[in-house]
């Protein structure tokens, strides 16, 4: 069945929770708005969706030195409460995030803060890559919508594949988190350091430098 958008506004606003989740959801039960609901509440998408406008004030900044110093990586991560901000399934949780930061090197938390004429200069050159490829111009501006979406999941932390689980984002493993400890959980903001930045040198696979360490 053929899923609209109009669809999952509907399941949005009924519960909540993300559009990507929502969409999934209705793939997965067939386009059936109760069972995407019973769906969403199962996995607890539903219910960390309404904790996720609550503010969270407390957290840890936390930090993760790669190897030999290579790559280092700093991120503030909110929690509402001090209690629930010493908790180990946070901490161990905040770790992954930096570890998937220095793996993944993403430019920004989500997609809203990246600056529009940023996302407009992306879409000029990847407009002009489809032209380039032989598209016709009306052709190439559909094809610009879907290649900025795979942008949107390489360079915003939210929306890149899980490092230790490649069929969940970022941004899902979040809100599973939300809902298993019962706060909100807000990833604030990170800076990531790679030794020799902006210098000409060989270049090194750090995602499975990374992903050897967490095995």
């Amino acid at each position: 069945m053929s899923i609209s958008a109009s669809m999952v506004k509907e399941l949005r606003d009924r519960t909540g929770a993300g559009m990507m989740d929502c969409k999934k959801a209705l793939v997965e039960t067939n386009g059936d708005m109760d069972k995407a609901i019973e769906y969403l509440r199962e996995k607890g998408l539903a219910k960390a969706a309404k904790k996720a406008g609550r503010i969270a004030s407390e957290g840890i900044v936390d930090a993760y030195i790669h190897g030999d110093g290579r790559i280092g990586v700093l991120v503030e991560v909110n929690i509402e409460t001090d209690f629930a901000a010493k908790n180990e399934e946070f901490r161990s949780f905040v770790r992954d995030i930096a570890m998937q930061i220095a793996a993944m090197n993403p430019k920004y938390v989500r997609r809203e803060d990246i600056p529009a004429e940023e996302i407009e200069k992306e879409k000029e050159i990847l407009k002009a890559q489809a032209i380039n490829e032989g598209k016709p111009e009306h052709i190439a501006e559909k094809i610009v919508e879907g290649r900025i979406e795979k942008y949107f999941n390489e360079v915003c932390l939210l929306e890149q594949p899980f490092i230790k689980d490649g069929d969940k984002t970022v941004e899902q493993v979040t809100k599973e988190k939300i809902a298993t400890i019962g706060e909100n959980i807000n990833i604030r903001r990170f800076v990531r350091f790679e030794r020799g930045e902006g210098i000409e040198k060989k270049e090194e696979n750090f995602a499975e430098e990374v992903m050897k360490q967490i095995k």
